[in-house]
């Protein structure tokens, strides 16, 4: 409930970018026919996006996380998590976007129908394995790729590390 209460608070929050933006064309002419306009967005979107940041400090503070769920709900799709950079791999390689979308979505398609793994199905295509070599197509599933930059904005949002 208090995440859904956030949403709808970003909402209110944003609302106000659209009269703040009208207001732009009259900066230079300063008369009252915009003011009104920043009085109120002014104080009902600081107040309002105040109260939405506390609510999620709150919620992140209390967040309960369970690493080993996360990864077994991932492998669930037995690789389909990667198939973007499997497609862009393949359009880098030089072949056409469509016939890489076609590779992608055949190997796809038999993990859904058939429970097999996305990247022994790959690694099994002659096609795919004709423009990627397999030490490539492993190097596609590297979850690190995803999370290399998560220190990062940890330290930029948290100020730690």
């Amino acid at each position: 409930m208090l995440t859904e209460n956030l949403t709808g608070l970003a909402r209110l929050v944003r609302s106000a970018v659209t009269p703040a933006l009208e207001n732009v064309a009259l900066w230079h002419e300063r008369d009252i026919s915009h003011s009104s306009v920043e009085r109120a967005i002014g104080p009902d979107a600081t107040v309002t996006l105040d109260f939405a940041l506390h609510r999620l400090a709150g919620v992140v503070e209390r967040l309960v996380v369970y690493p080993e769920n996360m990864m077994r709900n991932m492998n669930k799709f037995r690789g389909l998590v990667m198939s973007q950079r499997v497609l862009l791999a393949l359009t880098q390689a030089g072949v056409s976007r469509e016939d890489a979308y076609r590779l992608v979505q055949r190997n796809a398609m038999k993990v859904w129908e058939q429970g097999a793994d996305f990247k022994e199905e790959l690694l099994k295509d002659p096609e795919v394995t004709a423009a990627l070599p397999p030490e490539e197509i492993e190097e596609k599933f590297d979850l690190g790729y995803h999370l290399k930059h998560v220190d990062t904005i940890f330290r930029r949002v948290f100020g730690e590390g």
